[in-house]
């Protein structure tokens, strides 16, 4: 907005707020949960002028003409709309638009960003898609630049490089709020010139710093971490991370997702220790398409974090004023008060959370679930549907896990656990026949193996993991594999594990499960090989189904397709399979898989 623009709105809503012009909505009768203060006000006003907030009060009889919209809240609590403070928007299998389609009408309005899978497989030409998208939407999108491009340099093959000097030019790009979660926490506390570089090109910027803090070390390592420069983290799972993470200054962000469940335990240092909450974020990171369409967003973070028995002001405060302050733009959003966007829902219960109606930018977006405002489309480029590269289709032998020869091994086993991203390194005896070792059902011990598709190379990594609980002749695959996004596939048997990996290929990328030689379900996502361009009840739809056929498989995991998809993720321990080998994530190295 240029300086004429911005003088005469301020102009307009003085003029409304003082009573010298009518307004164009004021909501009258309304609780108005005040998180500047944690306090509830009742049977107060909301005046609205264009697309702003121009005054807050007992009376706004002021601000009402023949063609001011007078709503009467009726009792119902008015409450800010609502701020994811961190997610992969990828994770929801879904474009931005589609995202914003299902999260609207449950009252969140706004989002930060970090495109960081796109990122990986196209580099800040992925970034620019988001960006490009946003600008198309009313919701409002902040977006963080990537900072870990790869992820893990030397132990995977990320589709593209992200350089600090991208890092400097796209900080001065609109829309953009900060650097991404910074993932190589051990290069940033050693002092890795290159990481230390994107970070100085962000605070150069005046721009906010994201952390990802994946150990369980509170000691000097935390706090070298947040001495370089990381502000906030959301890897934390036990009270003593939410403990330790503020008492150094930083935000901890409690998040709350399809697969990552931290806030139970989080959120215990301000309902039991009694901390100050207002270095506490809500988040969700990662939820897929199923969570949104039929769960929720941050309404649903709301009504968890509540239920936890945190004060449900304190829990609004979370998801809205503190996120805001945090990435500095509360002048703008996150508070109900004059200047600021009306952005705005009205919720009859504010324990239950479930918005009778949802405002953004002073416009009616949806009522009683439902959107009511026009999303405009957004048309994917055609290079962005041709991510997946392979150099042949594969074959069962690809597939093989050789030994040296015949007998008893020690194997690096991947332990996942369901509901955490940390995996746990196990050591298991394993015989080898034939010159190679089979997977072991009855064990619960499948193969894991990661397909380079990036640039067709061939390459195919194969280890061992146990907790999927695949049944015989069973696999399953994605190309949604954090965060290089090569392929990932885990089965009981070599042949299947072909087909899944070949159907994913043909499809331009998605998720698959496969039985006794046939594809139980797809998920086709041809974008990047993370996204899909249909509508998110569609995508939400073959979700379920493609869950259901993985349970067919038999895995009792709730959801298995996204542990899947961090199987290769070598920034979180303990133990994580990359195109690259084995990765103990611990000592950041690549170890073999058979020892003996």
């Amino acid at each position: 907005m240029d300086k004429a623009a911005w003088i005469e709105e301020r102009r307009r809503l003085a003029a409304v707020a003082a009573g010298r012009e009518p307004a164009d909505l004021v909501i009258t009768g309304a609780r108005v949960v005040s998180v500047a203060t944690g306090e509830v006000l009742e049977d107060h006003a909301l005046v609205v002028a264009g697309e702003r907030i121009a005054y807050l009060g007992p009376d706004a009889g002021h601000a009402v003409g023949e063609k001011t919209e007078v709503v009467d809240a009726g009792g119902m609590y008015l409450v800010p709309g609502l701020l994811d403070a961190h997610v992969h928007v990828e994770s929801g299998m879904v474009t931005l638009t589609e995202f914003a389609r299902a999260v609207l009408p449950r009252g969140t309005t706004g989002l930060f960003i970090d495109p960081h899978e796109i990122a990986n497989v196209f580099g800040l030409e992925g970034v620019r898609l988001f960006l490009e998208e946003a600008r198309t939407l009313p919701l409002h999108v902040w977006v963080q630049v990537p900072s870990c491009v790869p992820s893990a340099p030397g132990l995977e093959t990320a589709g593209a490089t992200i350089t600090p000097e991208d890092v400097a030019e796209a900080m001065g790009w609109e829309g953009v709020i900060g650097l991404g979660e910074v993932m190589n926490f051990p290069g940033v506390i050693a002092g890795e010139e290159a990481l230390l570089a994107e970070m100085a090109a962000t605070a150069a910027a005046g721009k906010t710093i994201g952390g990802h803090y994946a150990s369980s070390e509170l000691g000097p390592p935390l706090a070298a971490y947040a001495a370089a420069g990381a502000e906030d983290d959301h890897e934390g799972t036990r009270l003593e991370d939410a403990l330790a993470r503020t008492r150094l200054g930083m935000r901890a962000m409690l998040r709350y997702g399809s697969g990552w469940l931290d806030v139970a335990a989080q959120v215990r240092a301000i309902t039991e220790k009694g901390l100050d909450p207002r270095r506490f974020l809500l988040c969700t990171d990662d939820s897929h398409a199923g969570t949104l369409a039929r769960e929720g967003h941050m309404d649903r973070v709301l009504r968890h974090a509540i239920a936890q028995g945190l004060s449900p002001v304190v829990a609004v405060q979370m998801a809205t004023l503190n996120t805001a302050e945090h990435f500095g733009v509360d002048r703008e959003v996150g508070i109900l008060a004059p200047g600021r966007f009306a952005d705005f829902a009205l919720v009859p219960d504010l324990a239950g959370f479930s918005p009778w109606r949802v405002y953004l930018r002073g416009r009616l977006a949806a009522e009683e679930g439902r959107l009511v405002l026009d999303l405009p489309g957004y048309r994917y480029p055609d290079w962005a549907r041709a991510s997946v590269r392979l150099a042949r289709p594969l074959v069962p032998e690809d597939f093989r896990l050789s030994a040296p020869g015949d007998g008893v091994y020690q194997a690096h086993v991947i332990g996942v656990l369901e509901g955490q991203a940390p995996t746990e390194h196990r050591v298991l005896e394993v015989r080898a026949e034939h010159g190679a070792v089979a997977a072991d059902p009855g064990r619960d011990l499948a193969k894991a193996a990661v397909v380079e598709r990036h640039r067709g190379s061939g390459r195919v990594q194969v280890g061992l993991v146990q907790g999927f609980g695949l049944a015989p002749g069973t696999a399953m695959a994605s190309t949604v594999a954090h965060d290089a996004h090569q392929m990932v596939v885990v089965g009981t048997d070599d042949a299947a594990m072909a087909l899944a990996a070949n159907a994913l290929a043909e499809a331009g990328g998605g998720q698959v499960a496969v039985r006794d030689g046939k594809v139980l379900a797809l998920l086709p996502l041809p974008i990047a090989g993370l996204i899909s361009d249909r509508p998110v009840d569609e995508v939400a739809a073959a979700a379920e189904r493609l869950l259901a056929a993985i349970a067919r498989l038999g895995s009792p995991m709730k959801n298995a397709n996204m542990q899947l998809a961090l199987l290769p993720l070598a920034v979180i321990p303990a133990l994580r399979l990359t195109d690259r080998g084995l990765v103990d994530v611990e000592r950041f190295r690549i170890i073999p898989v058979l020892e003996g």
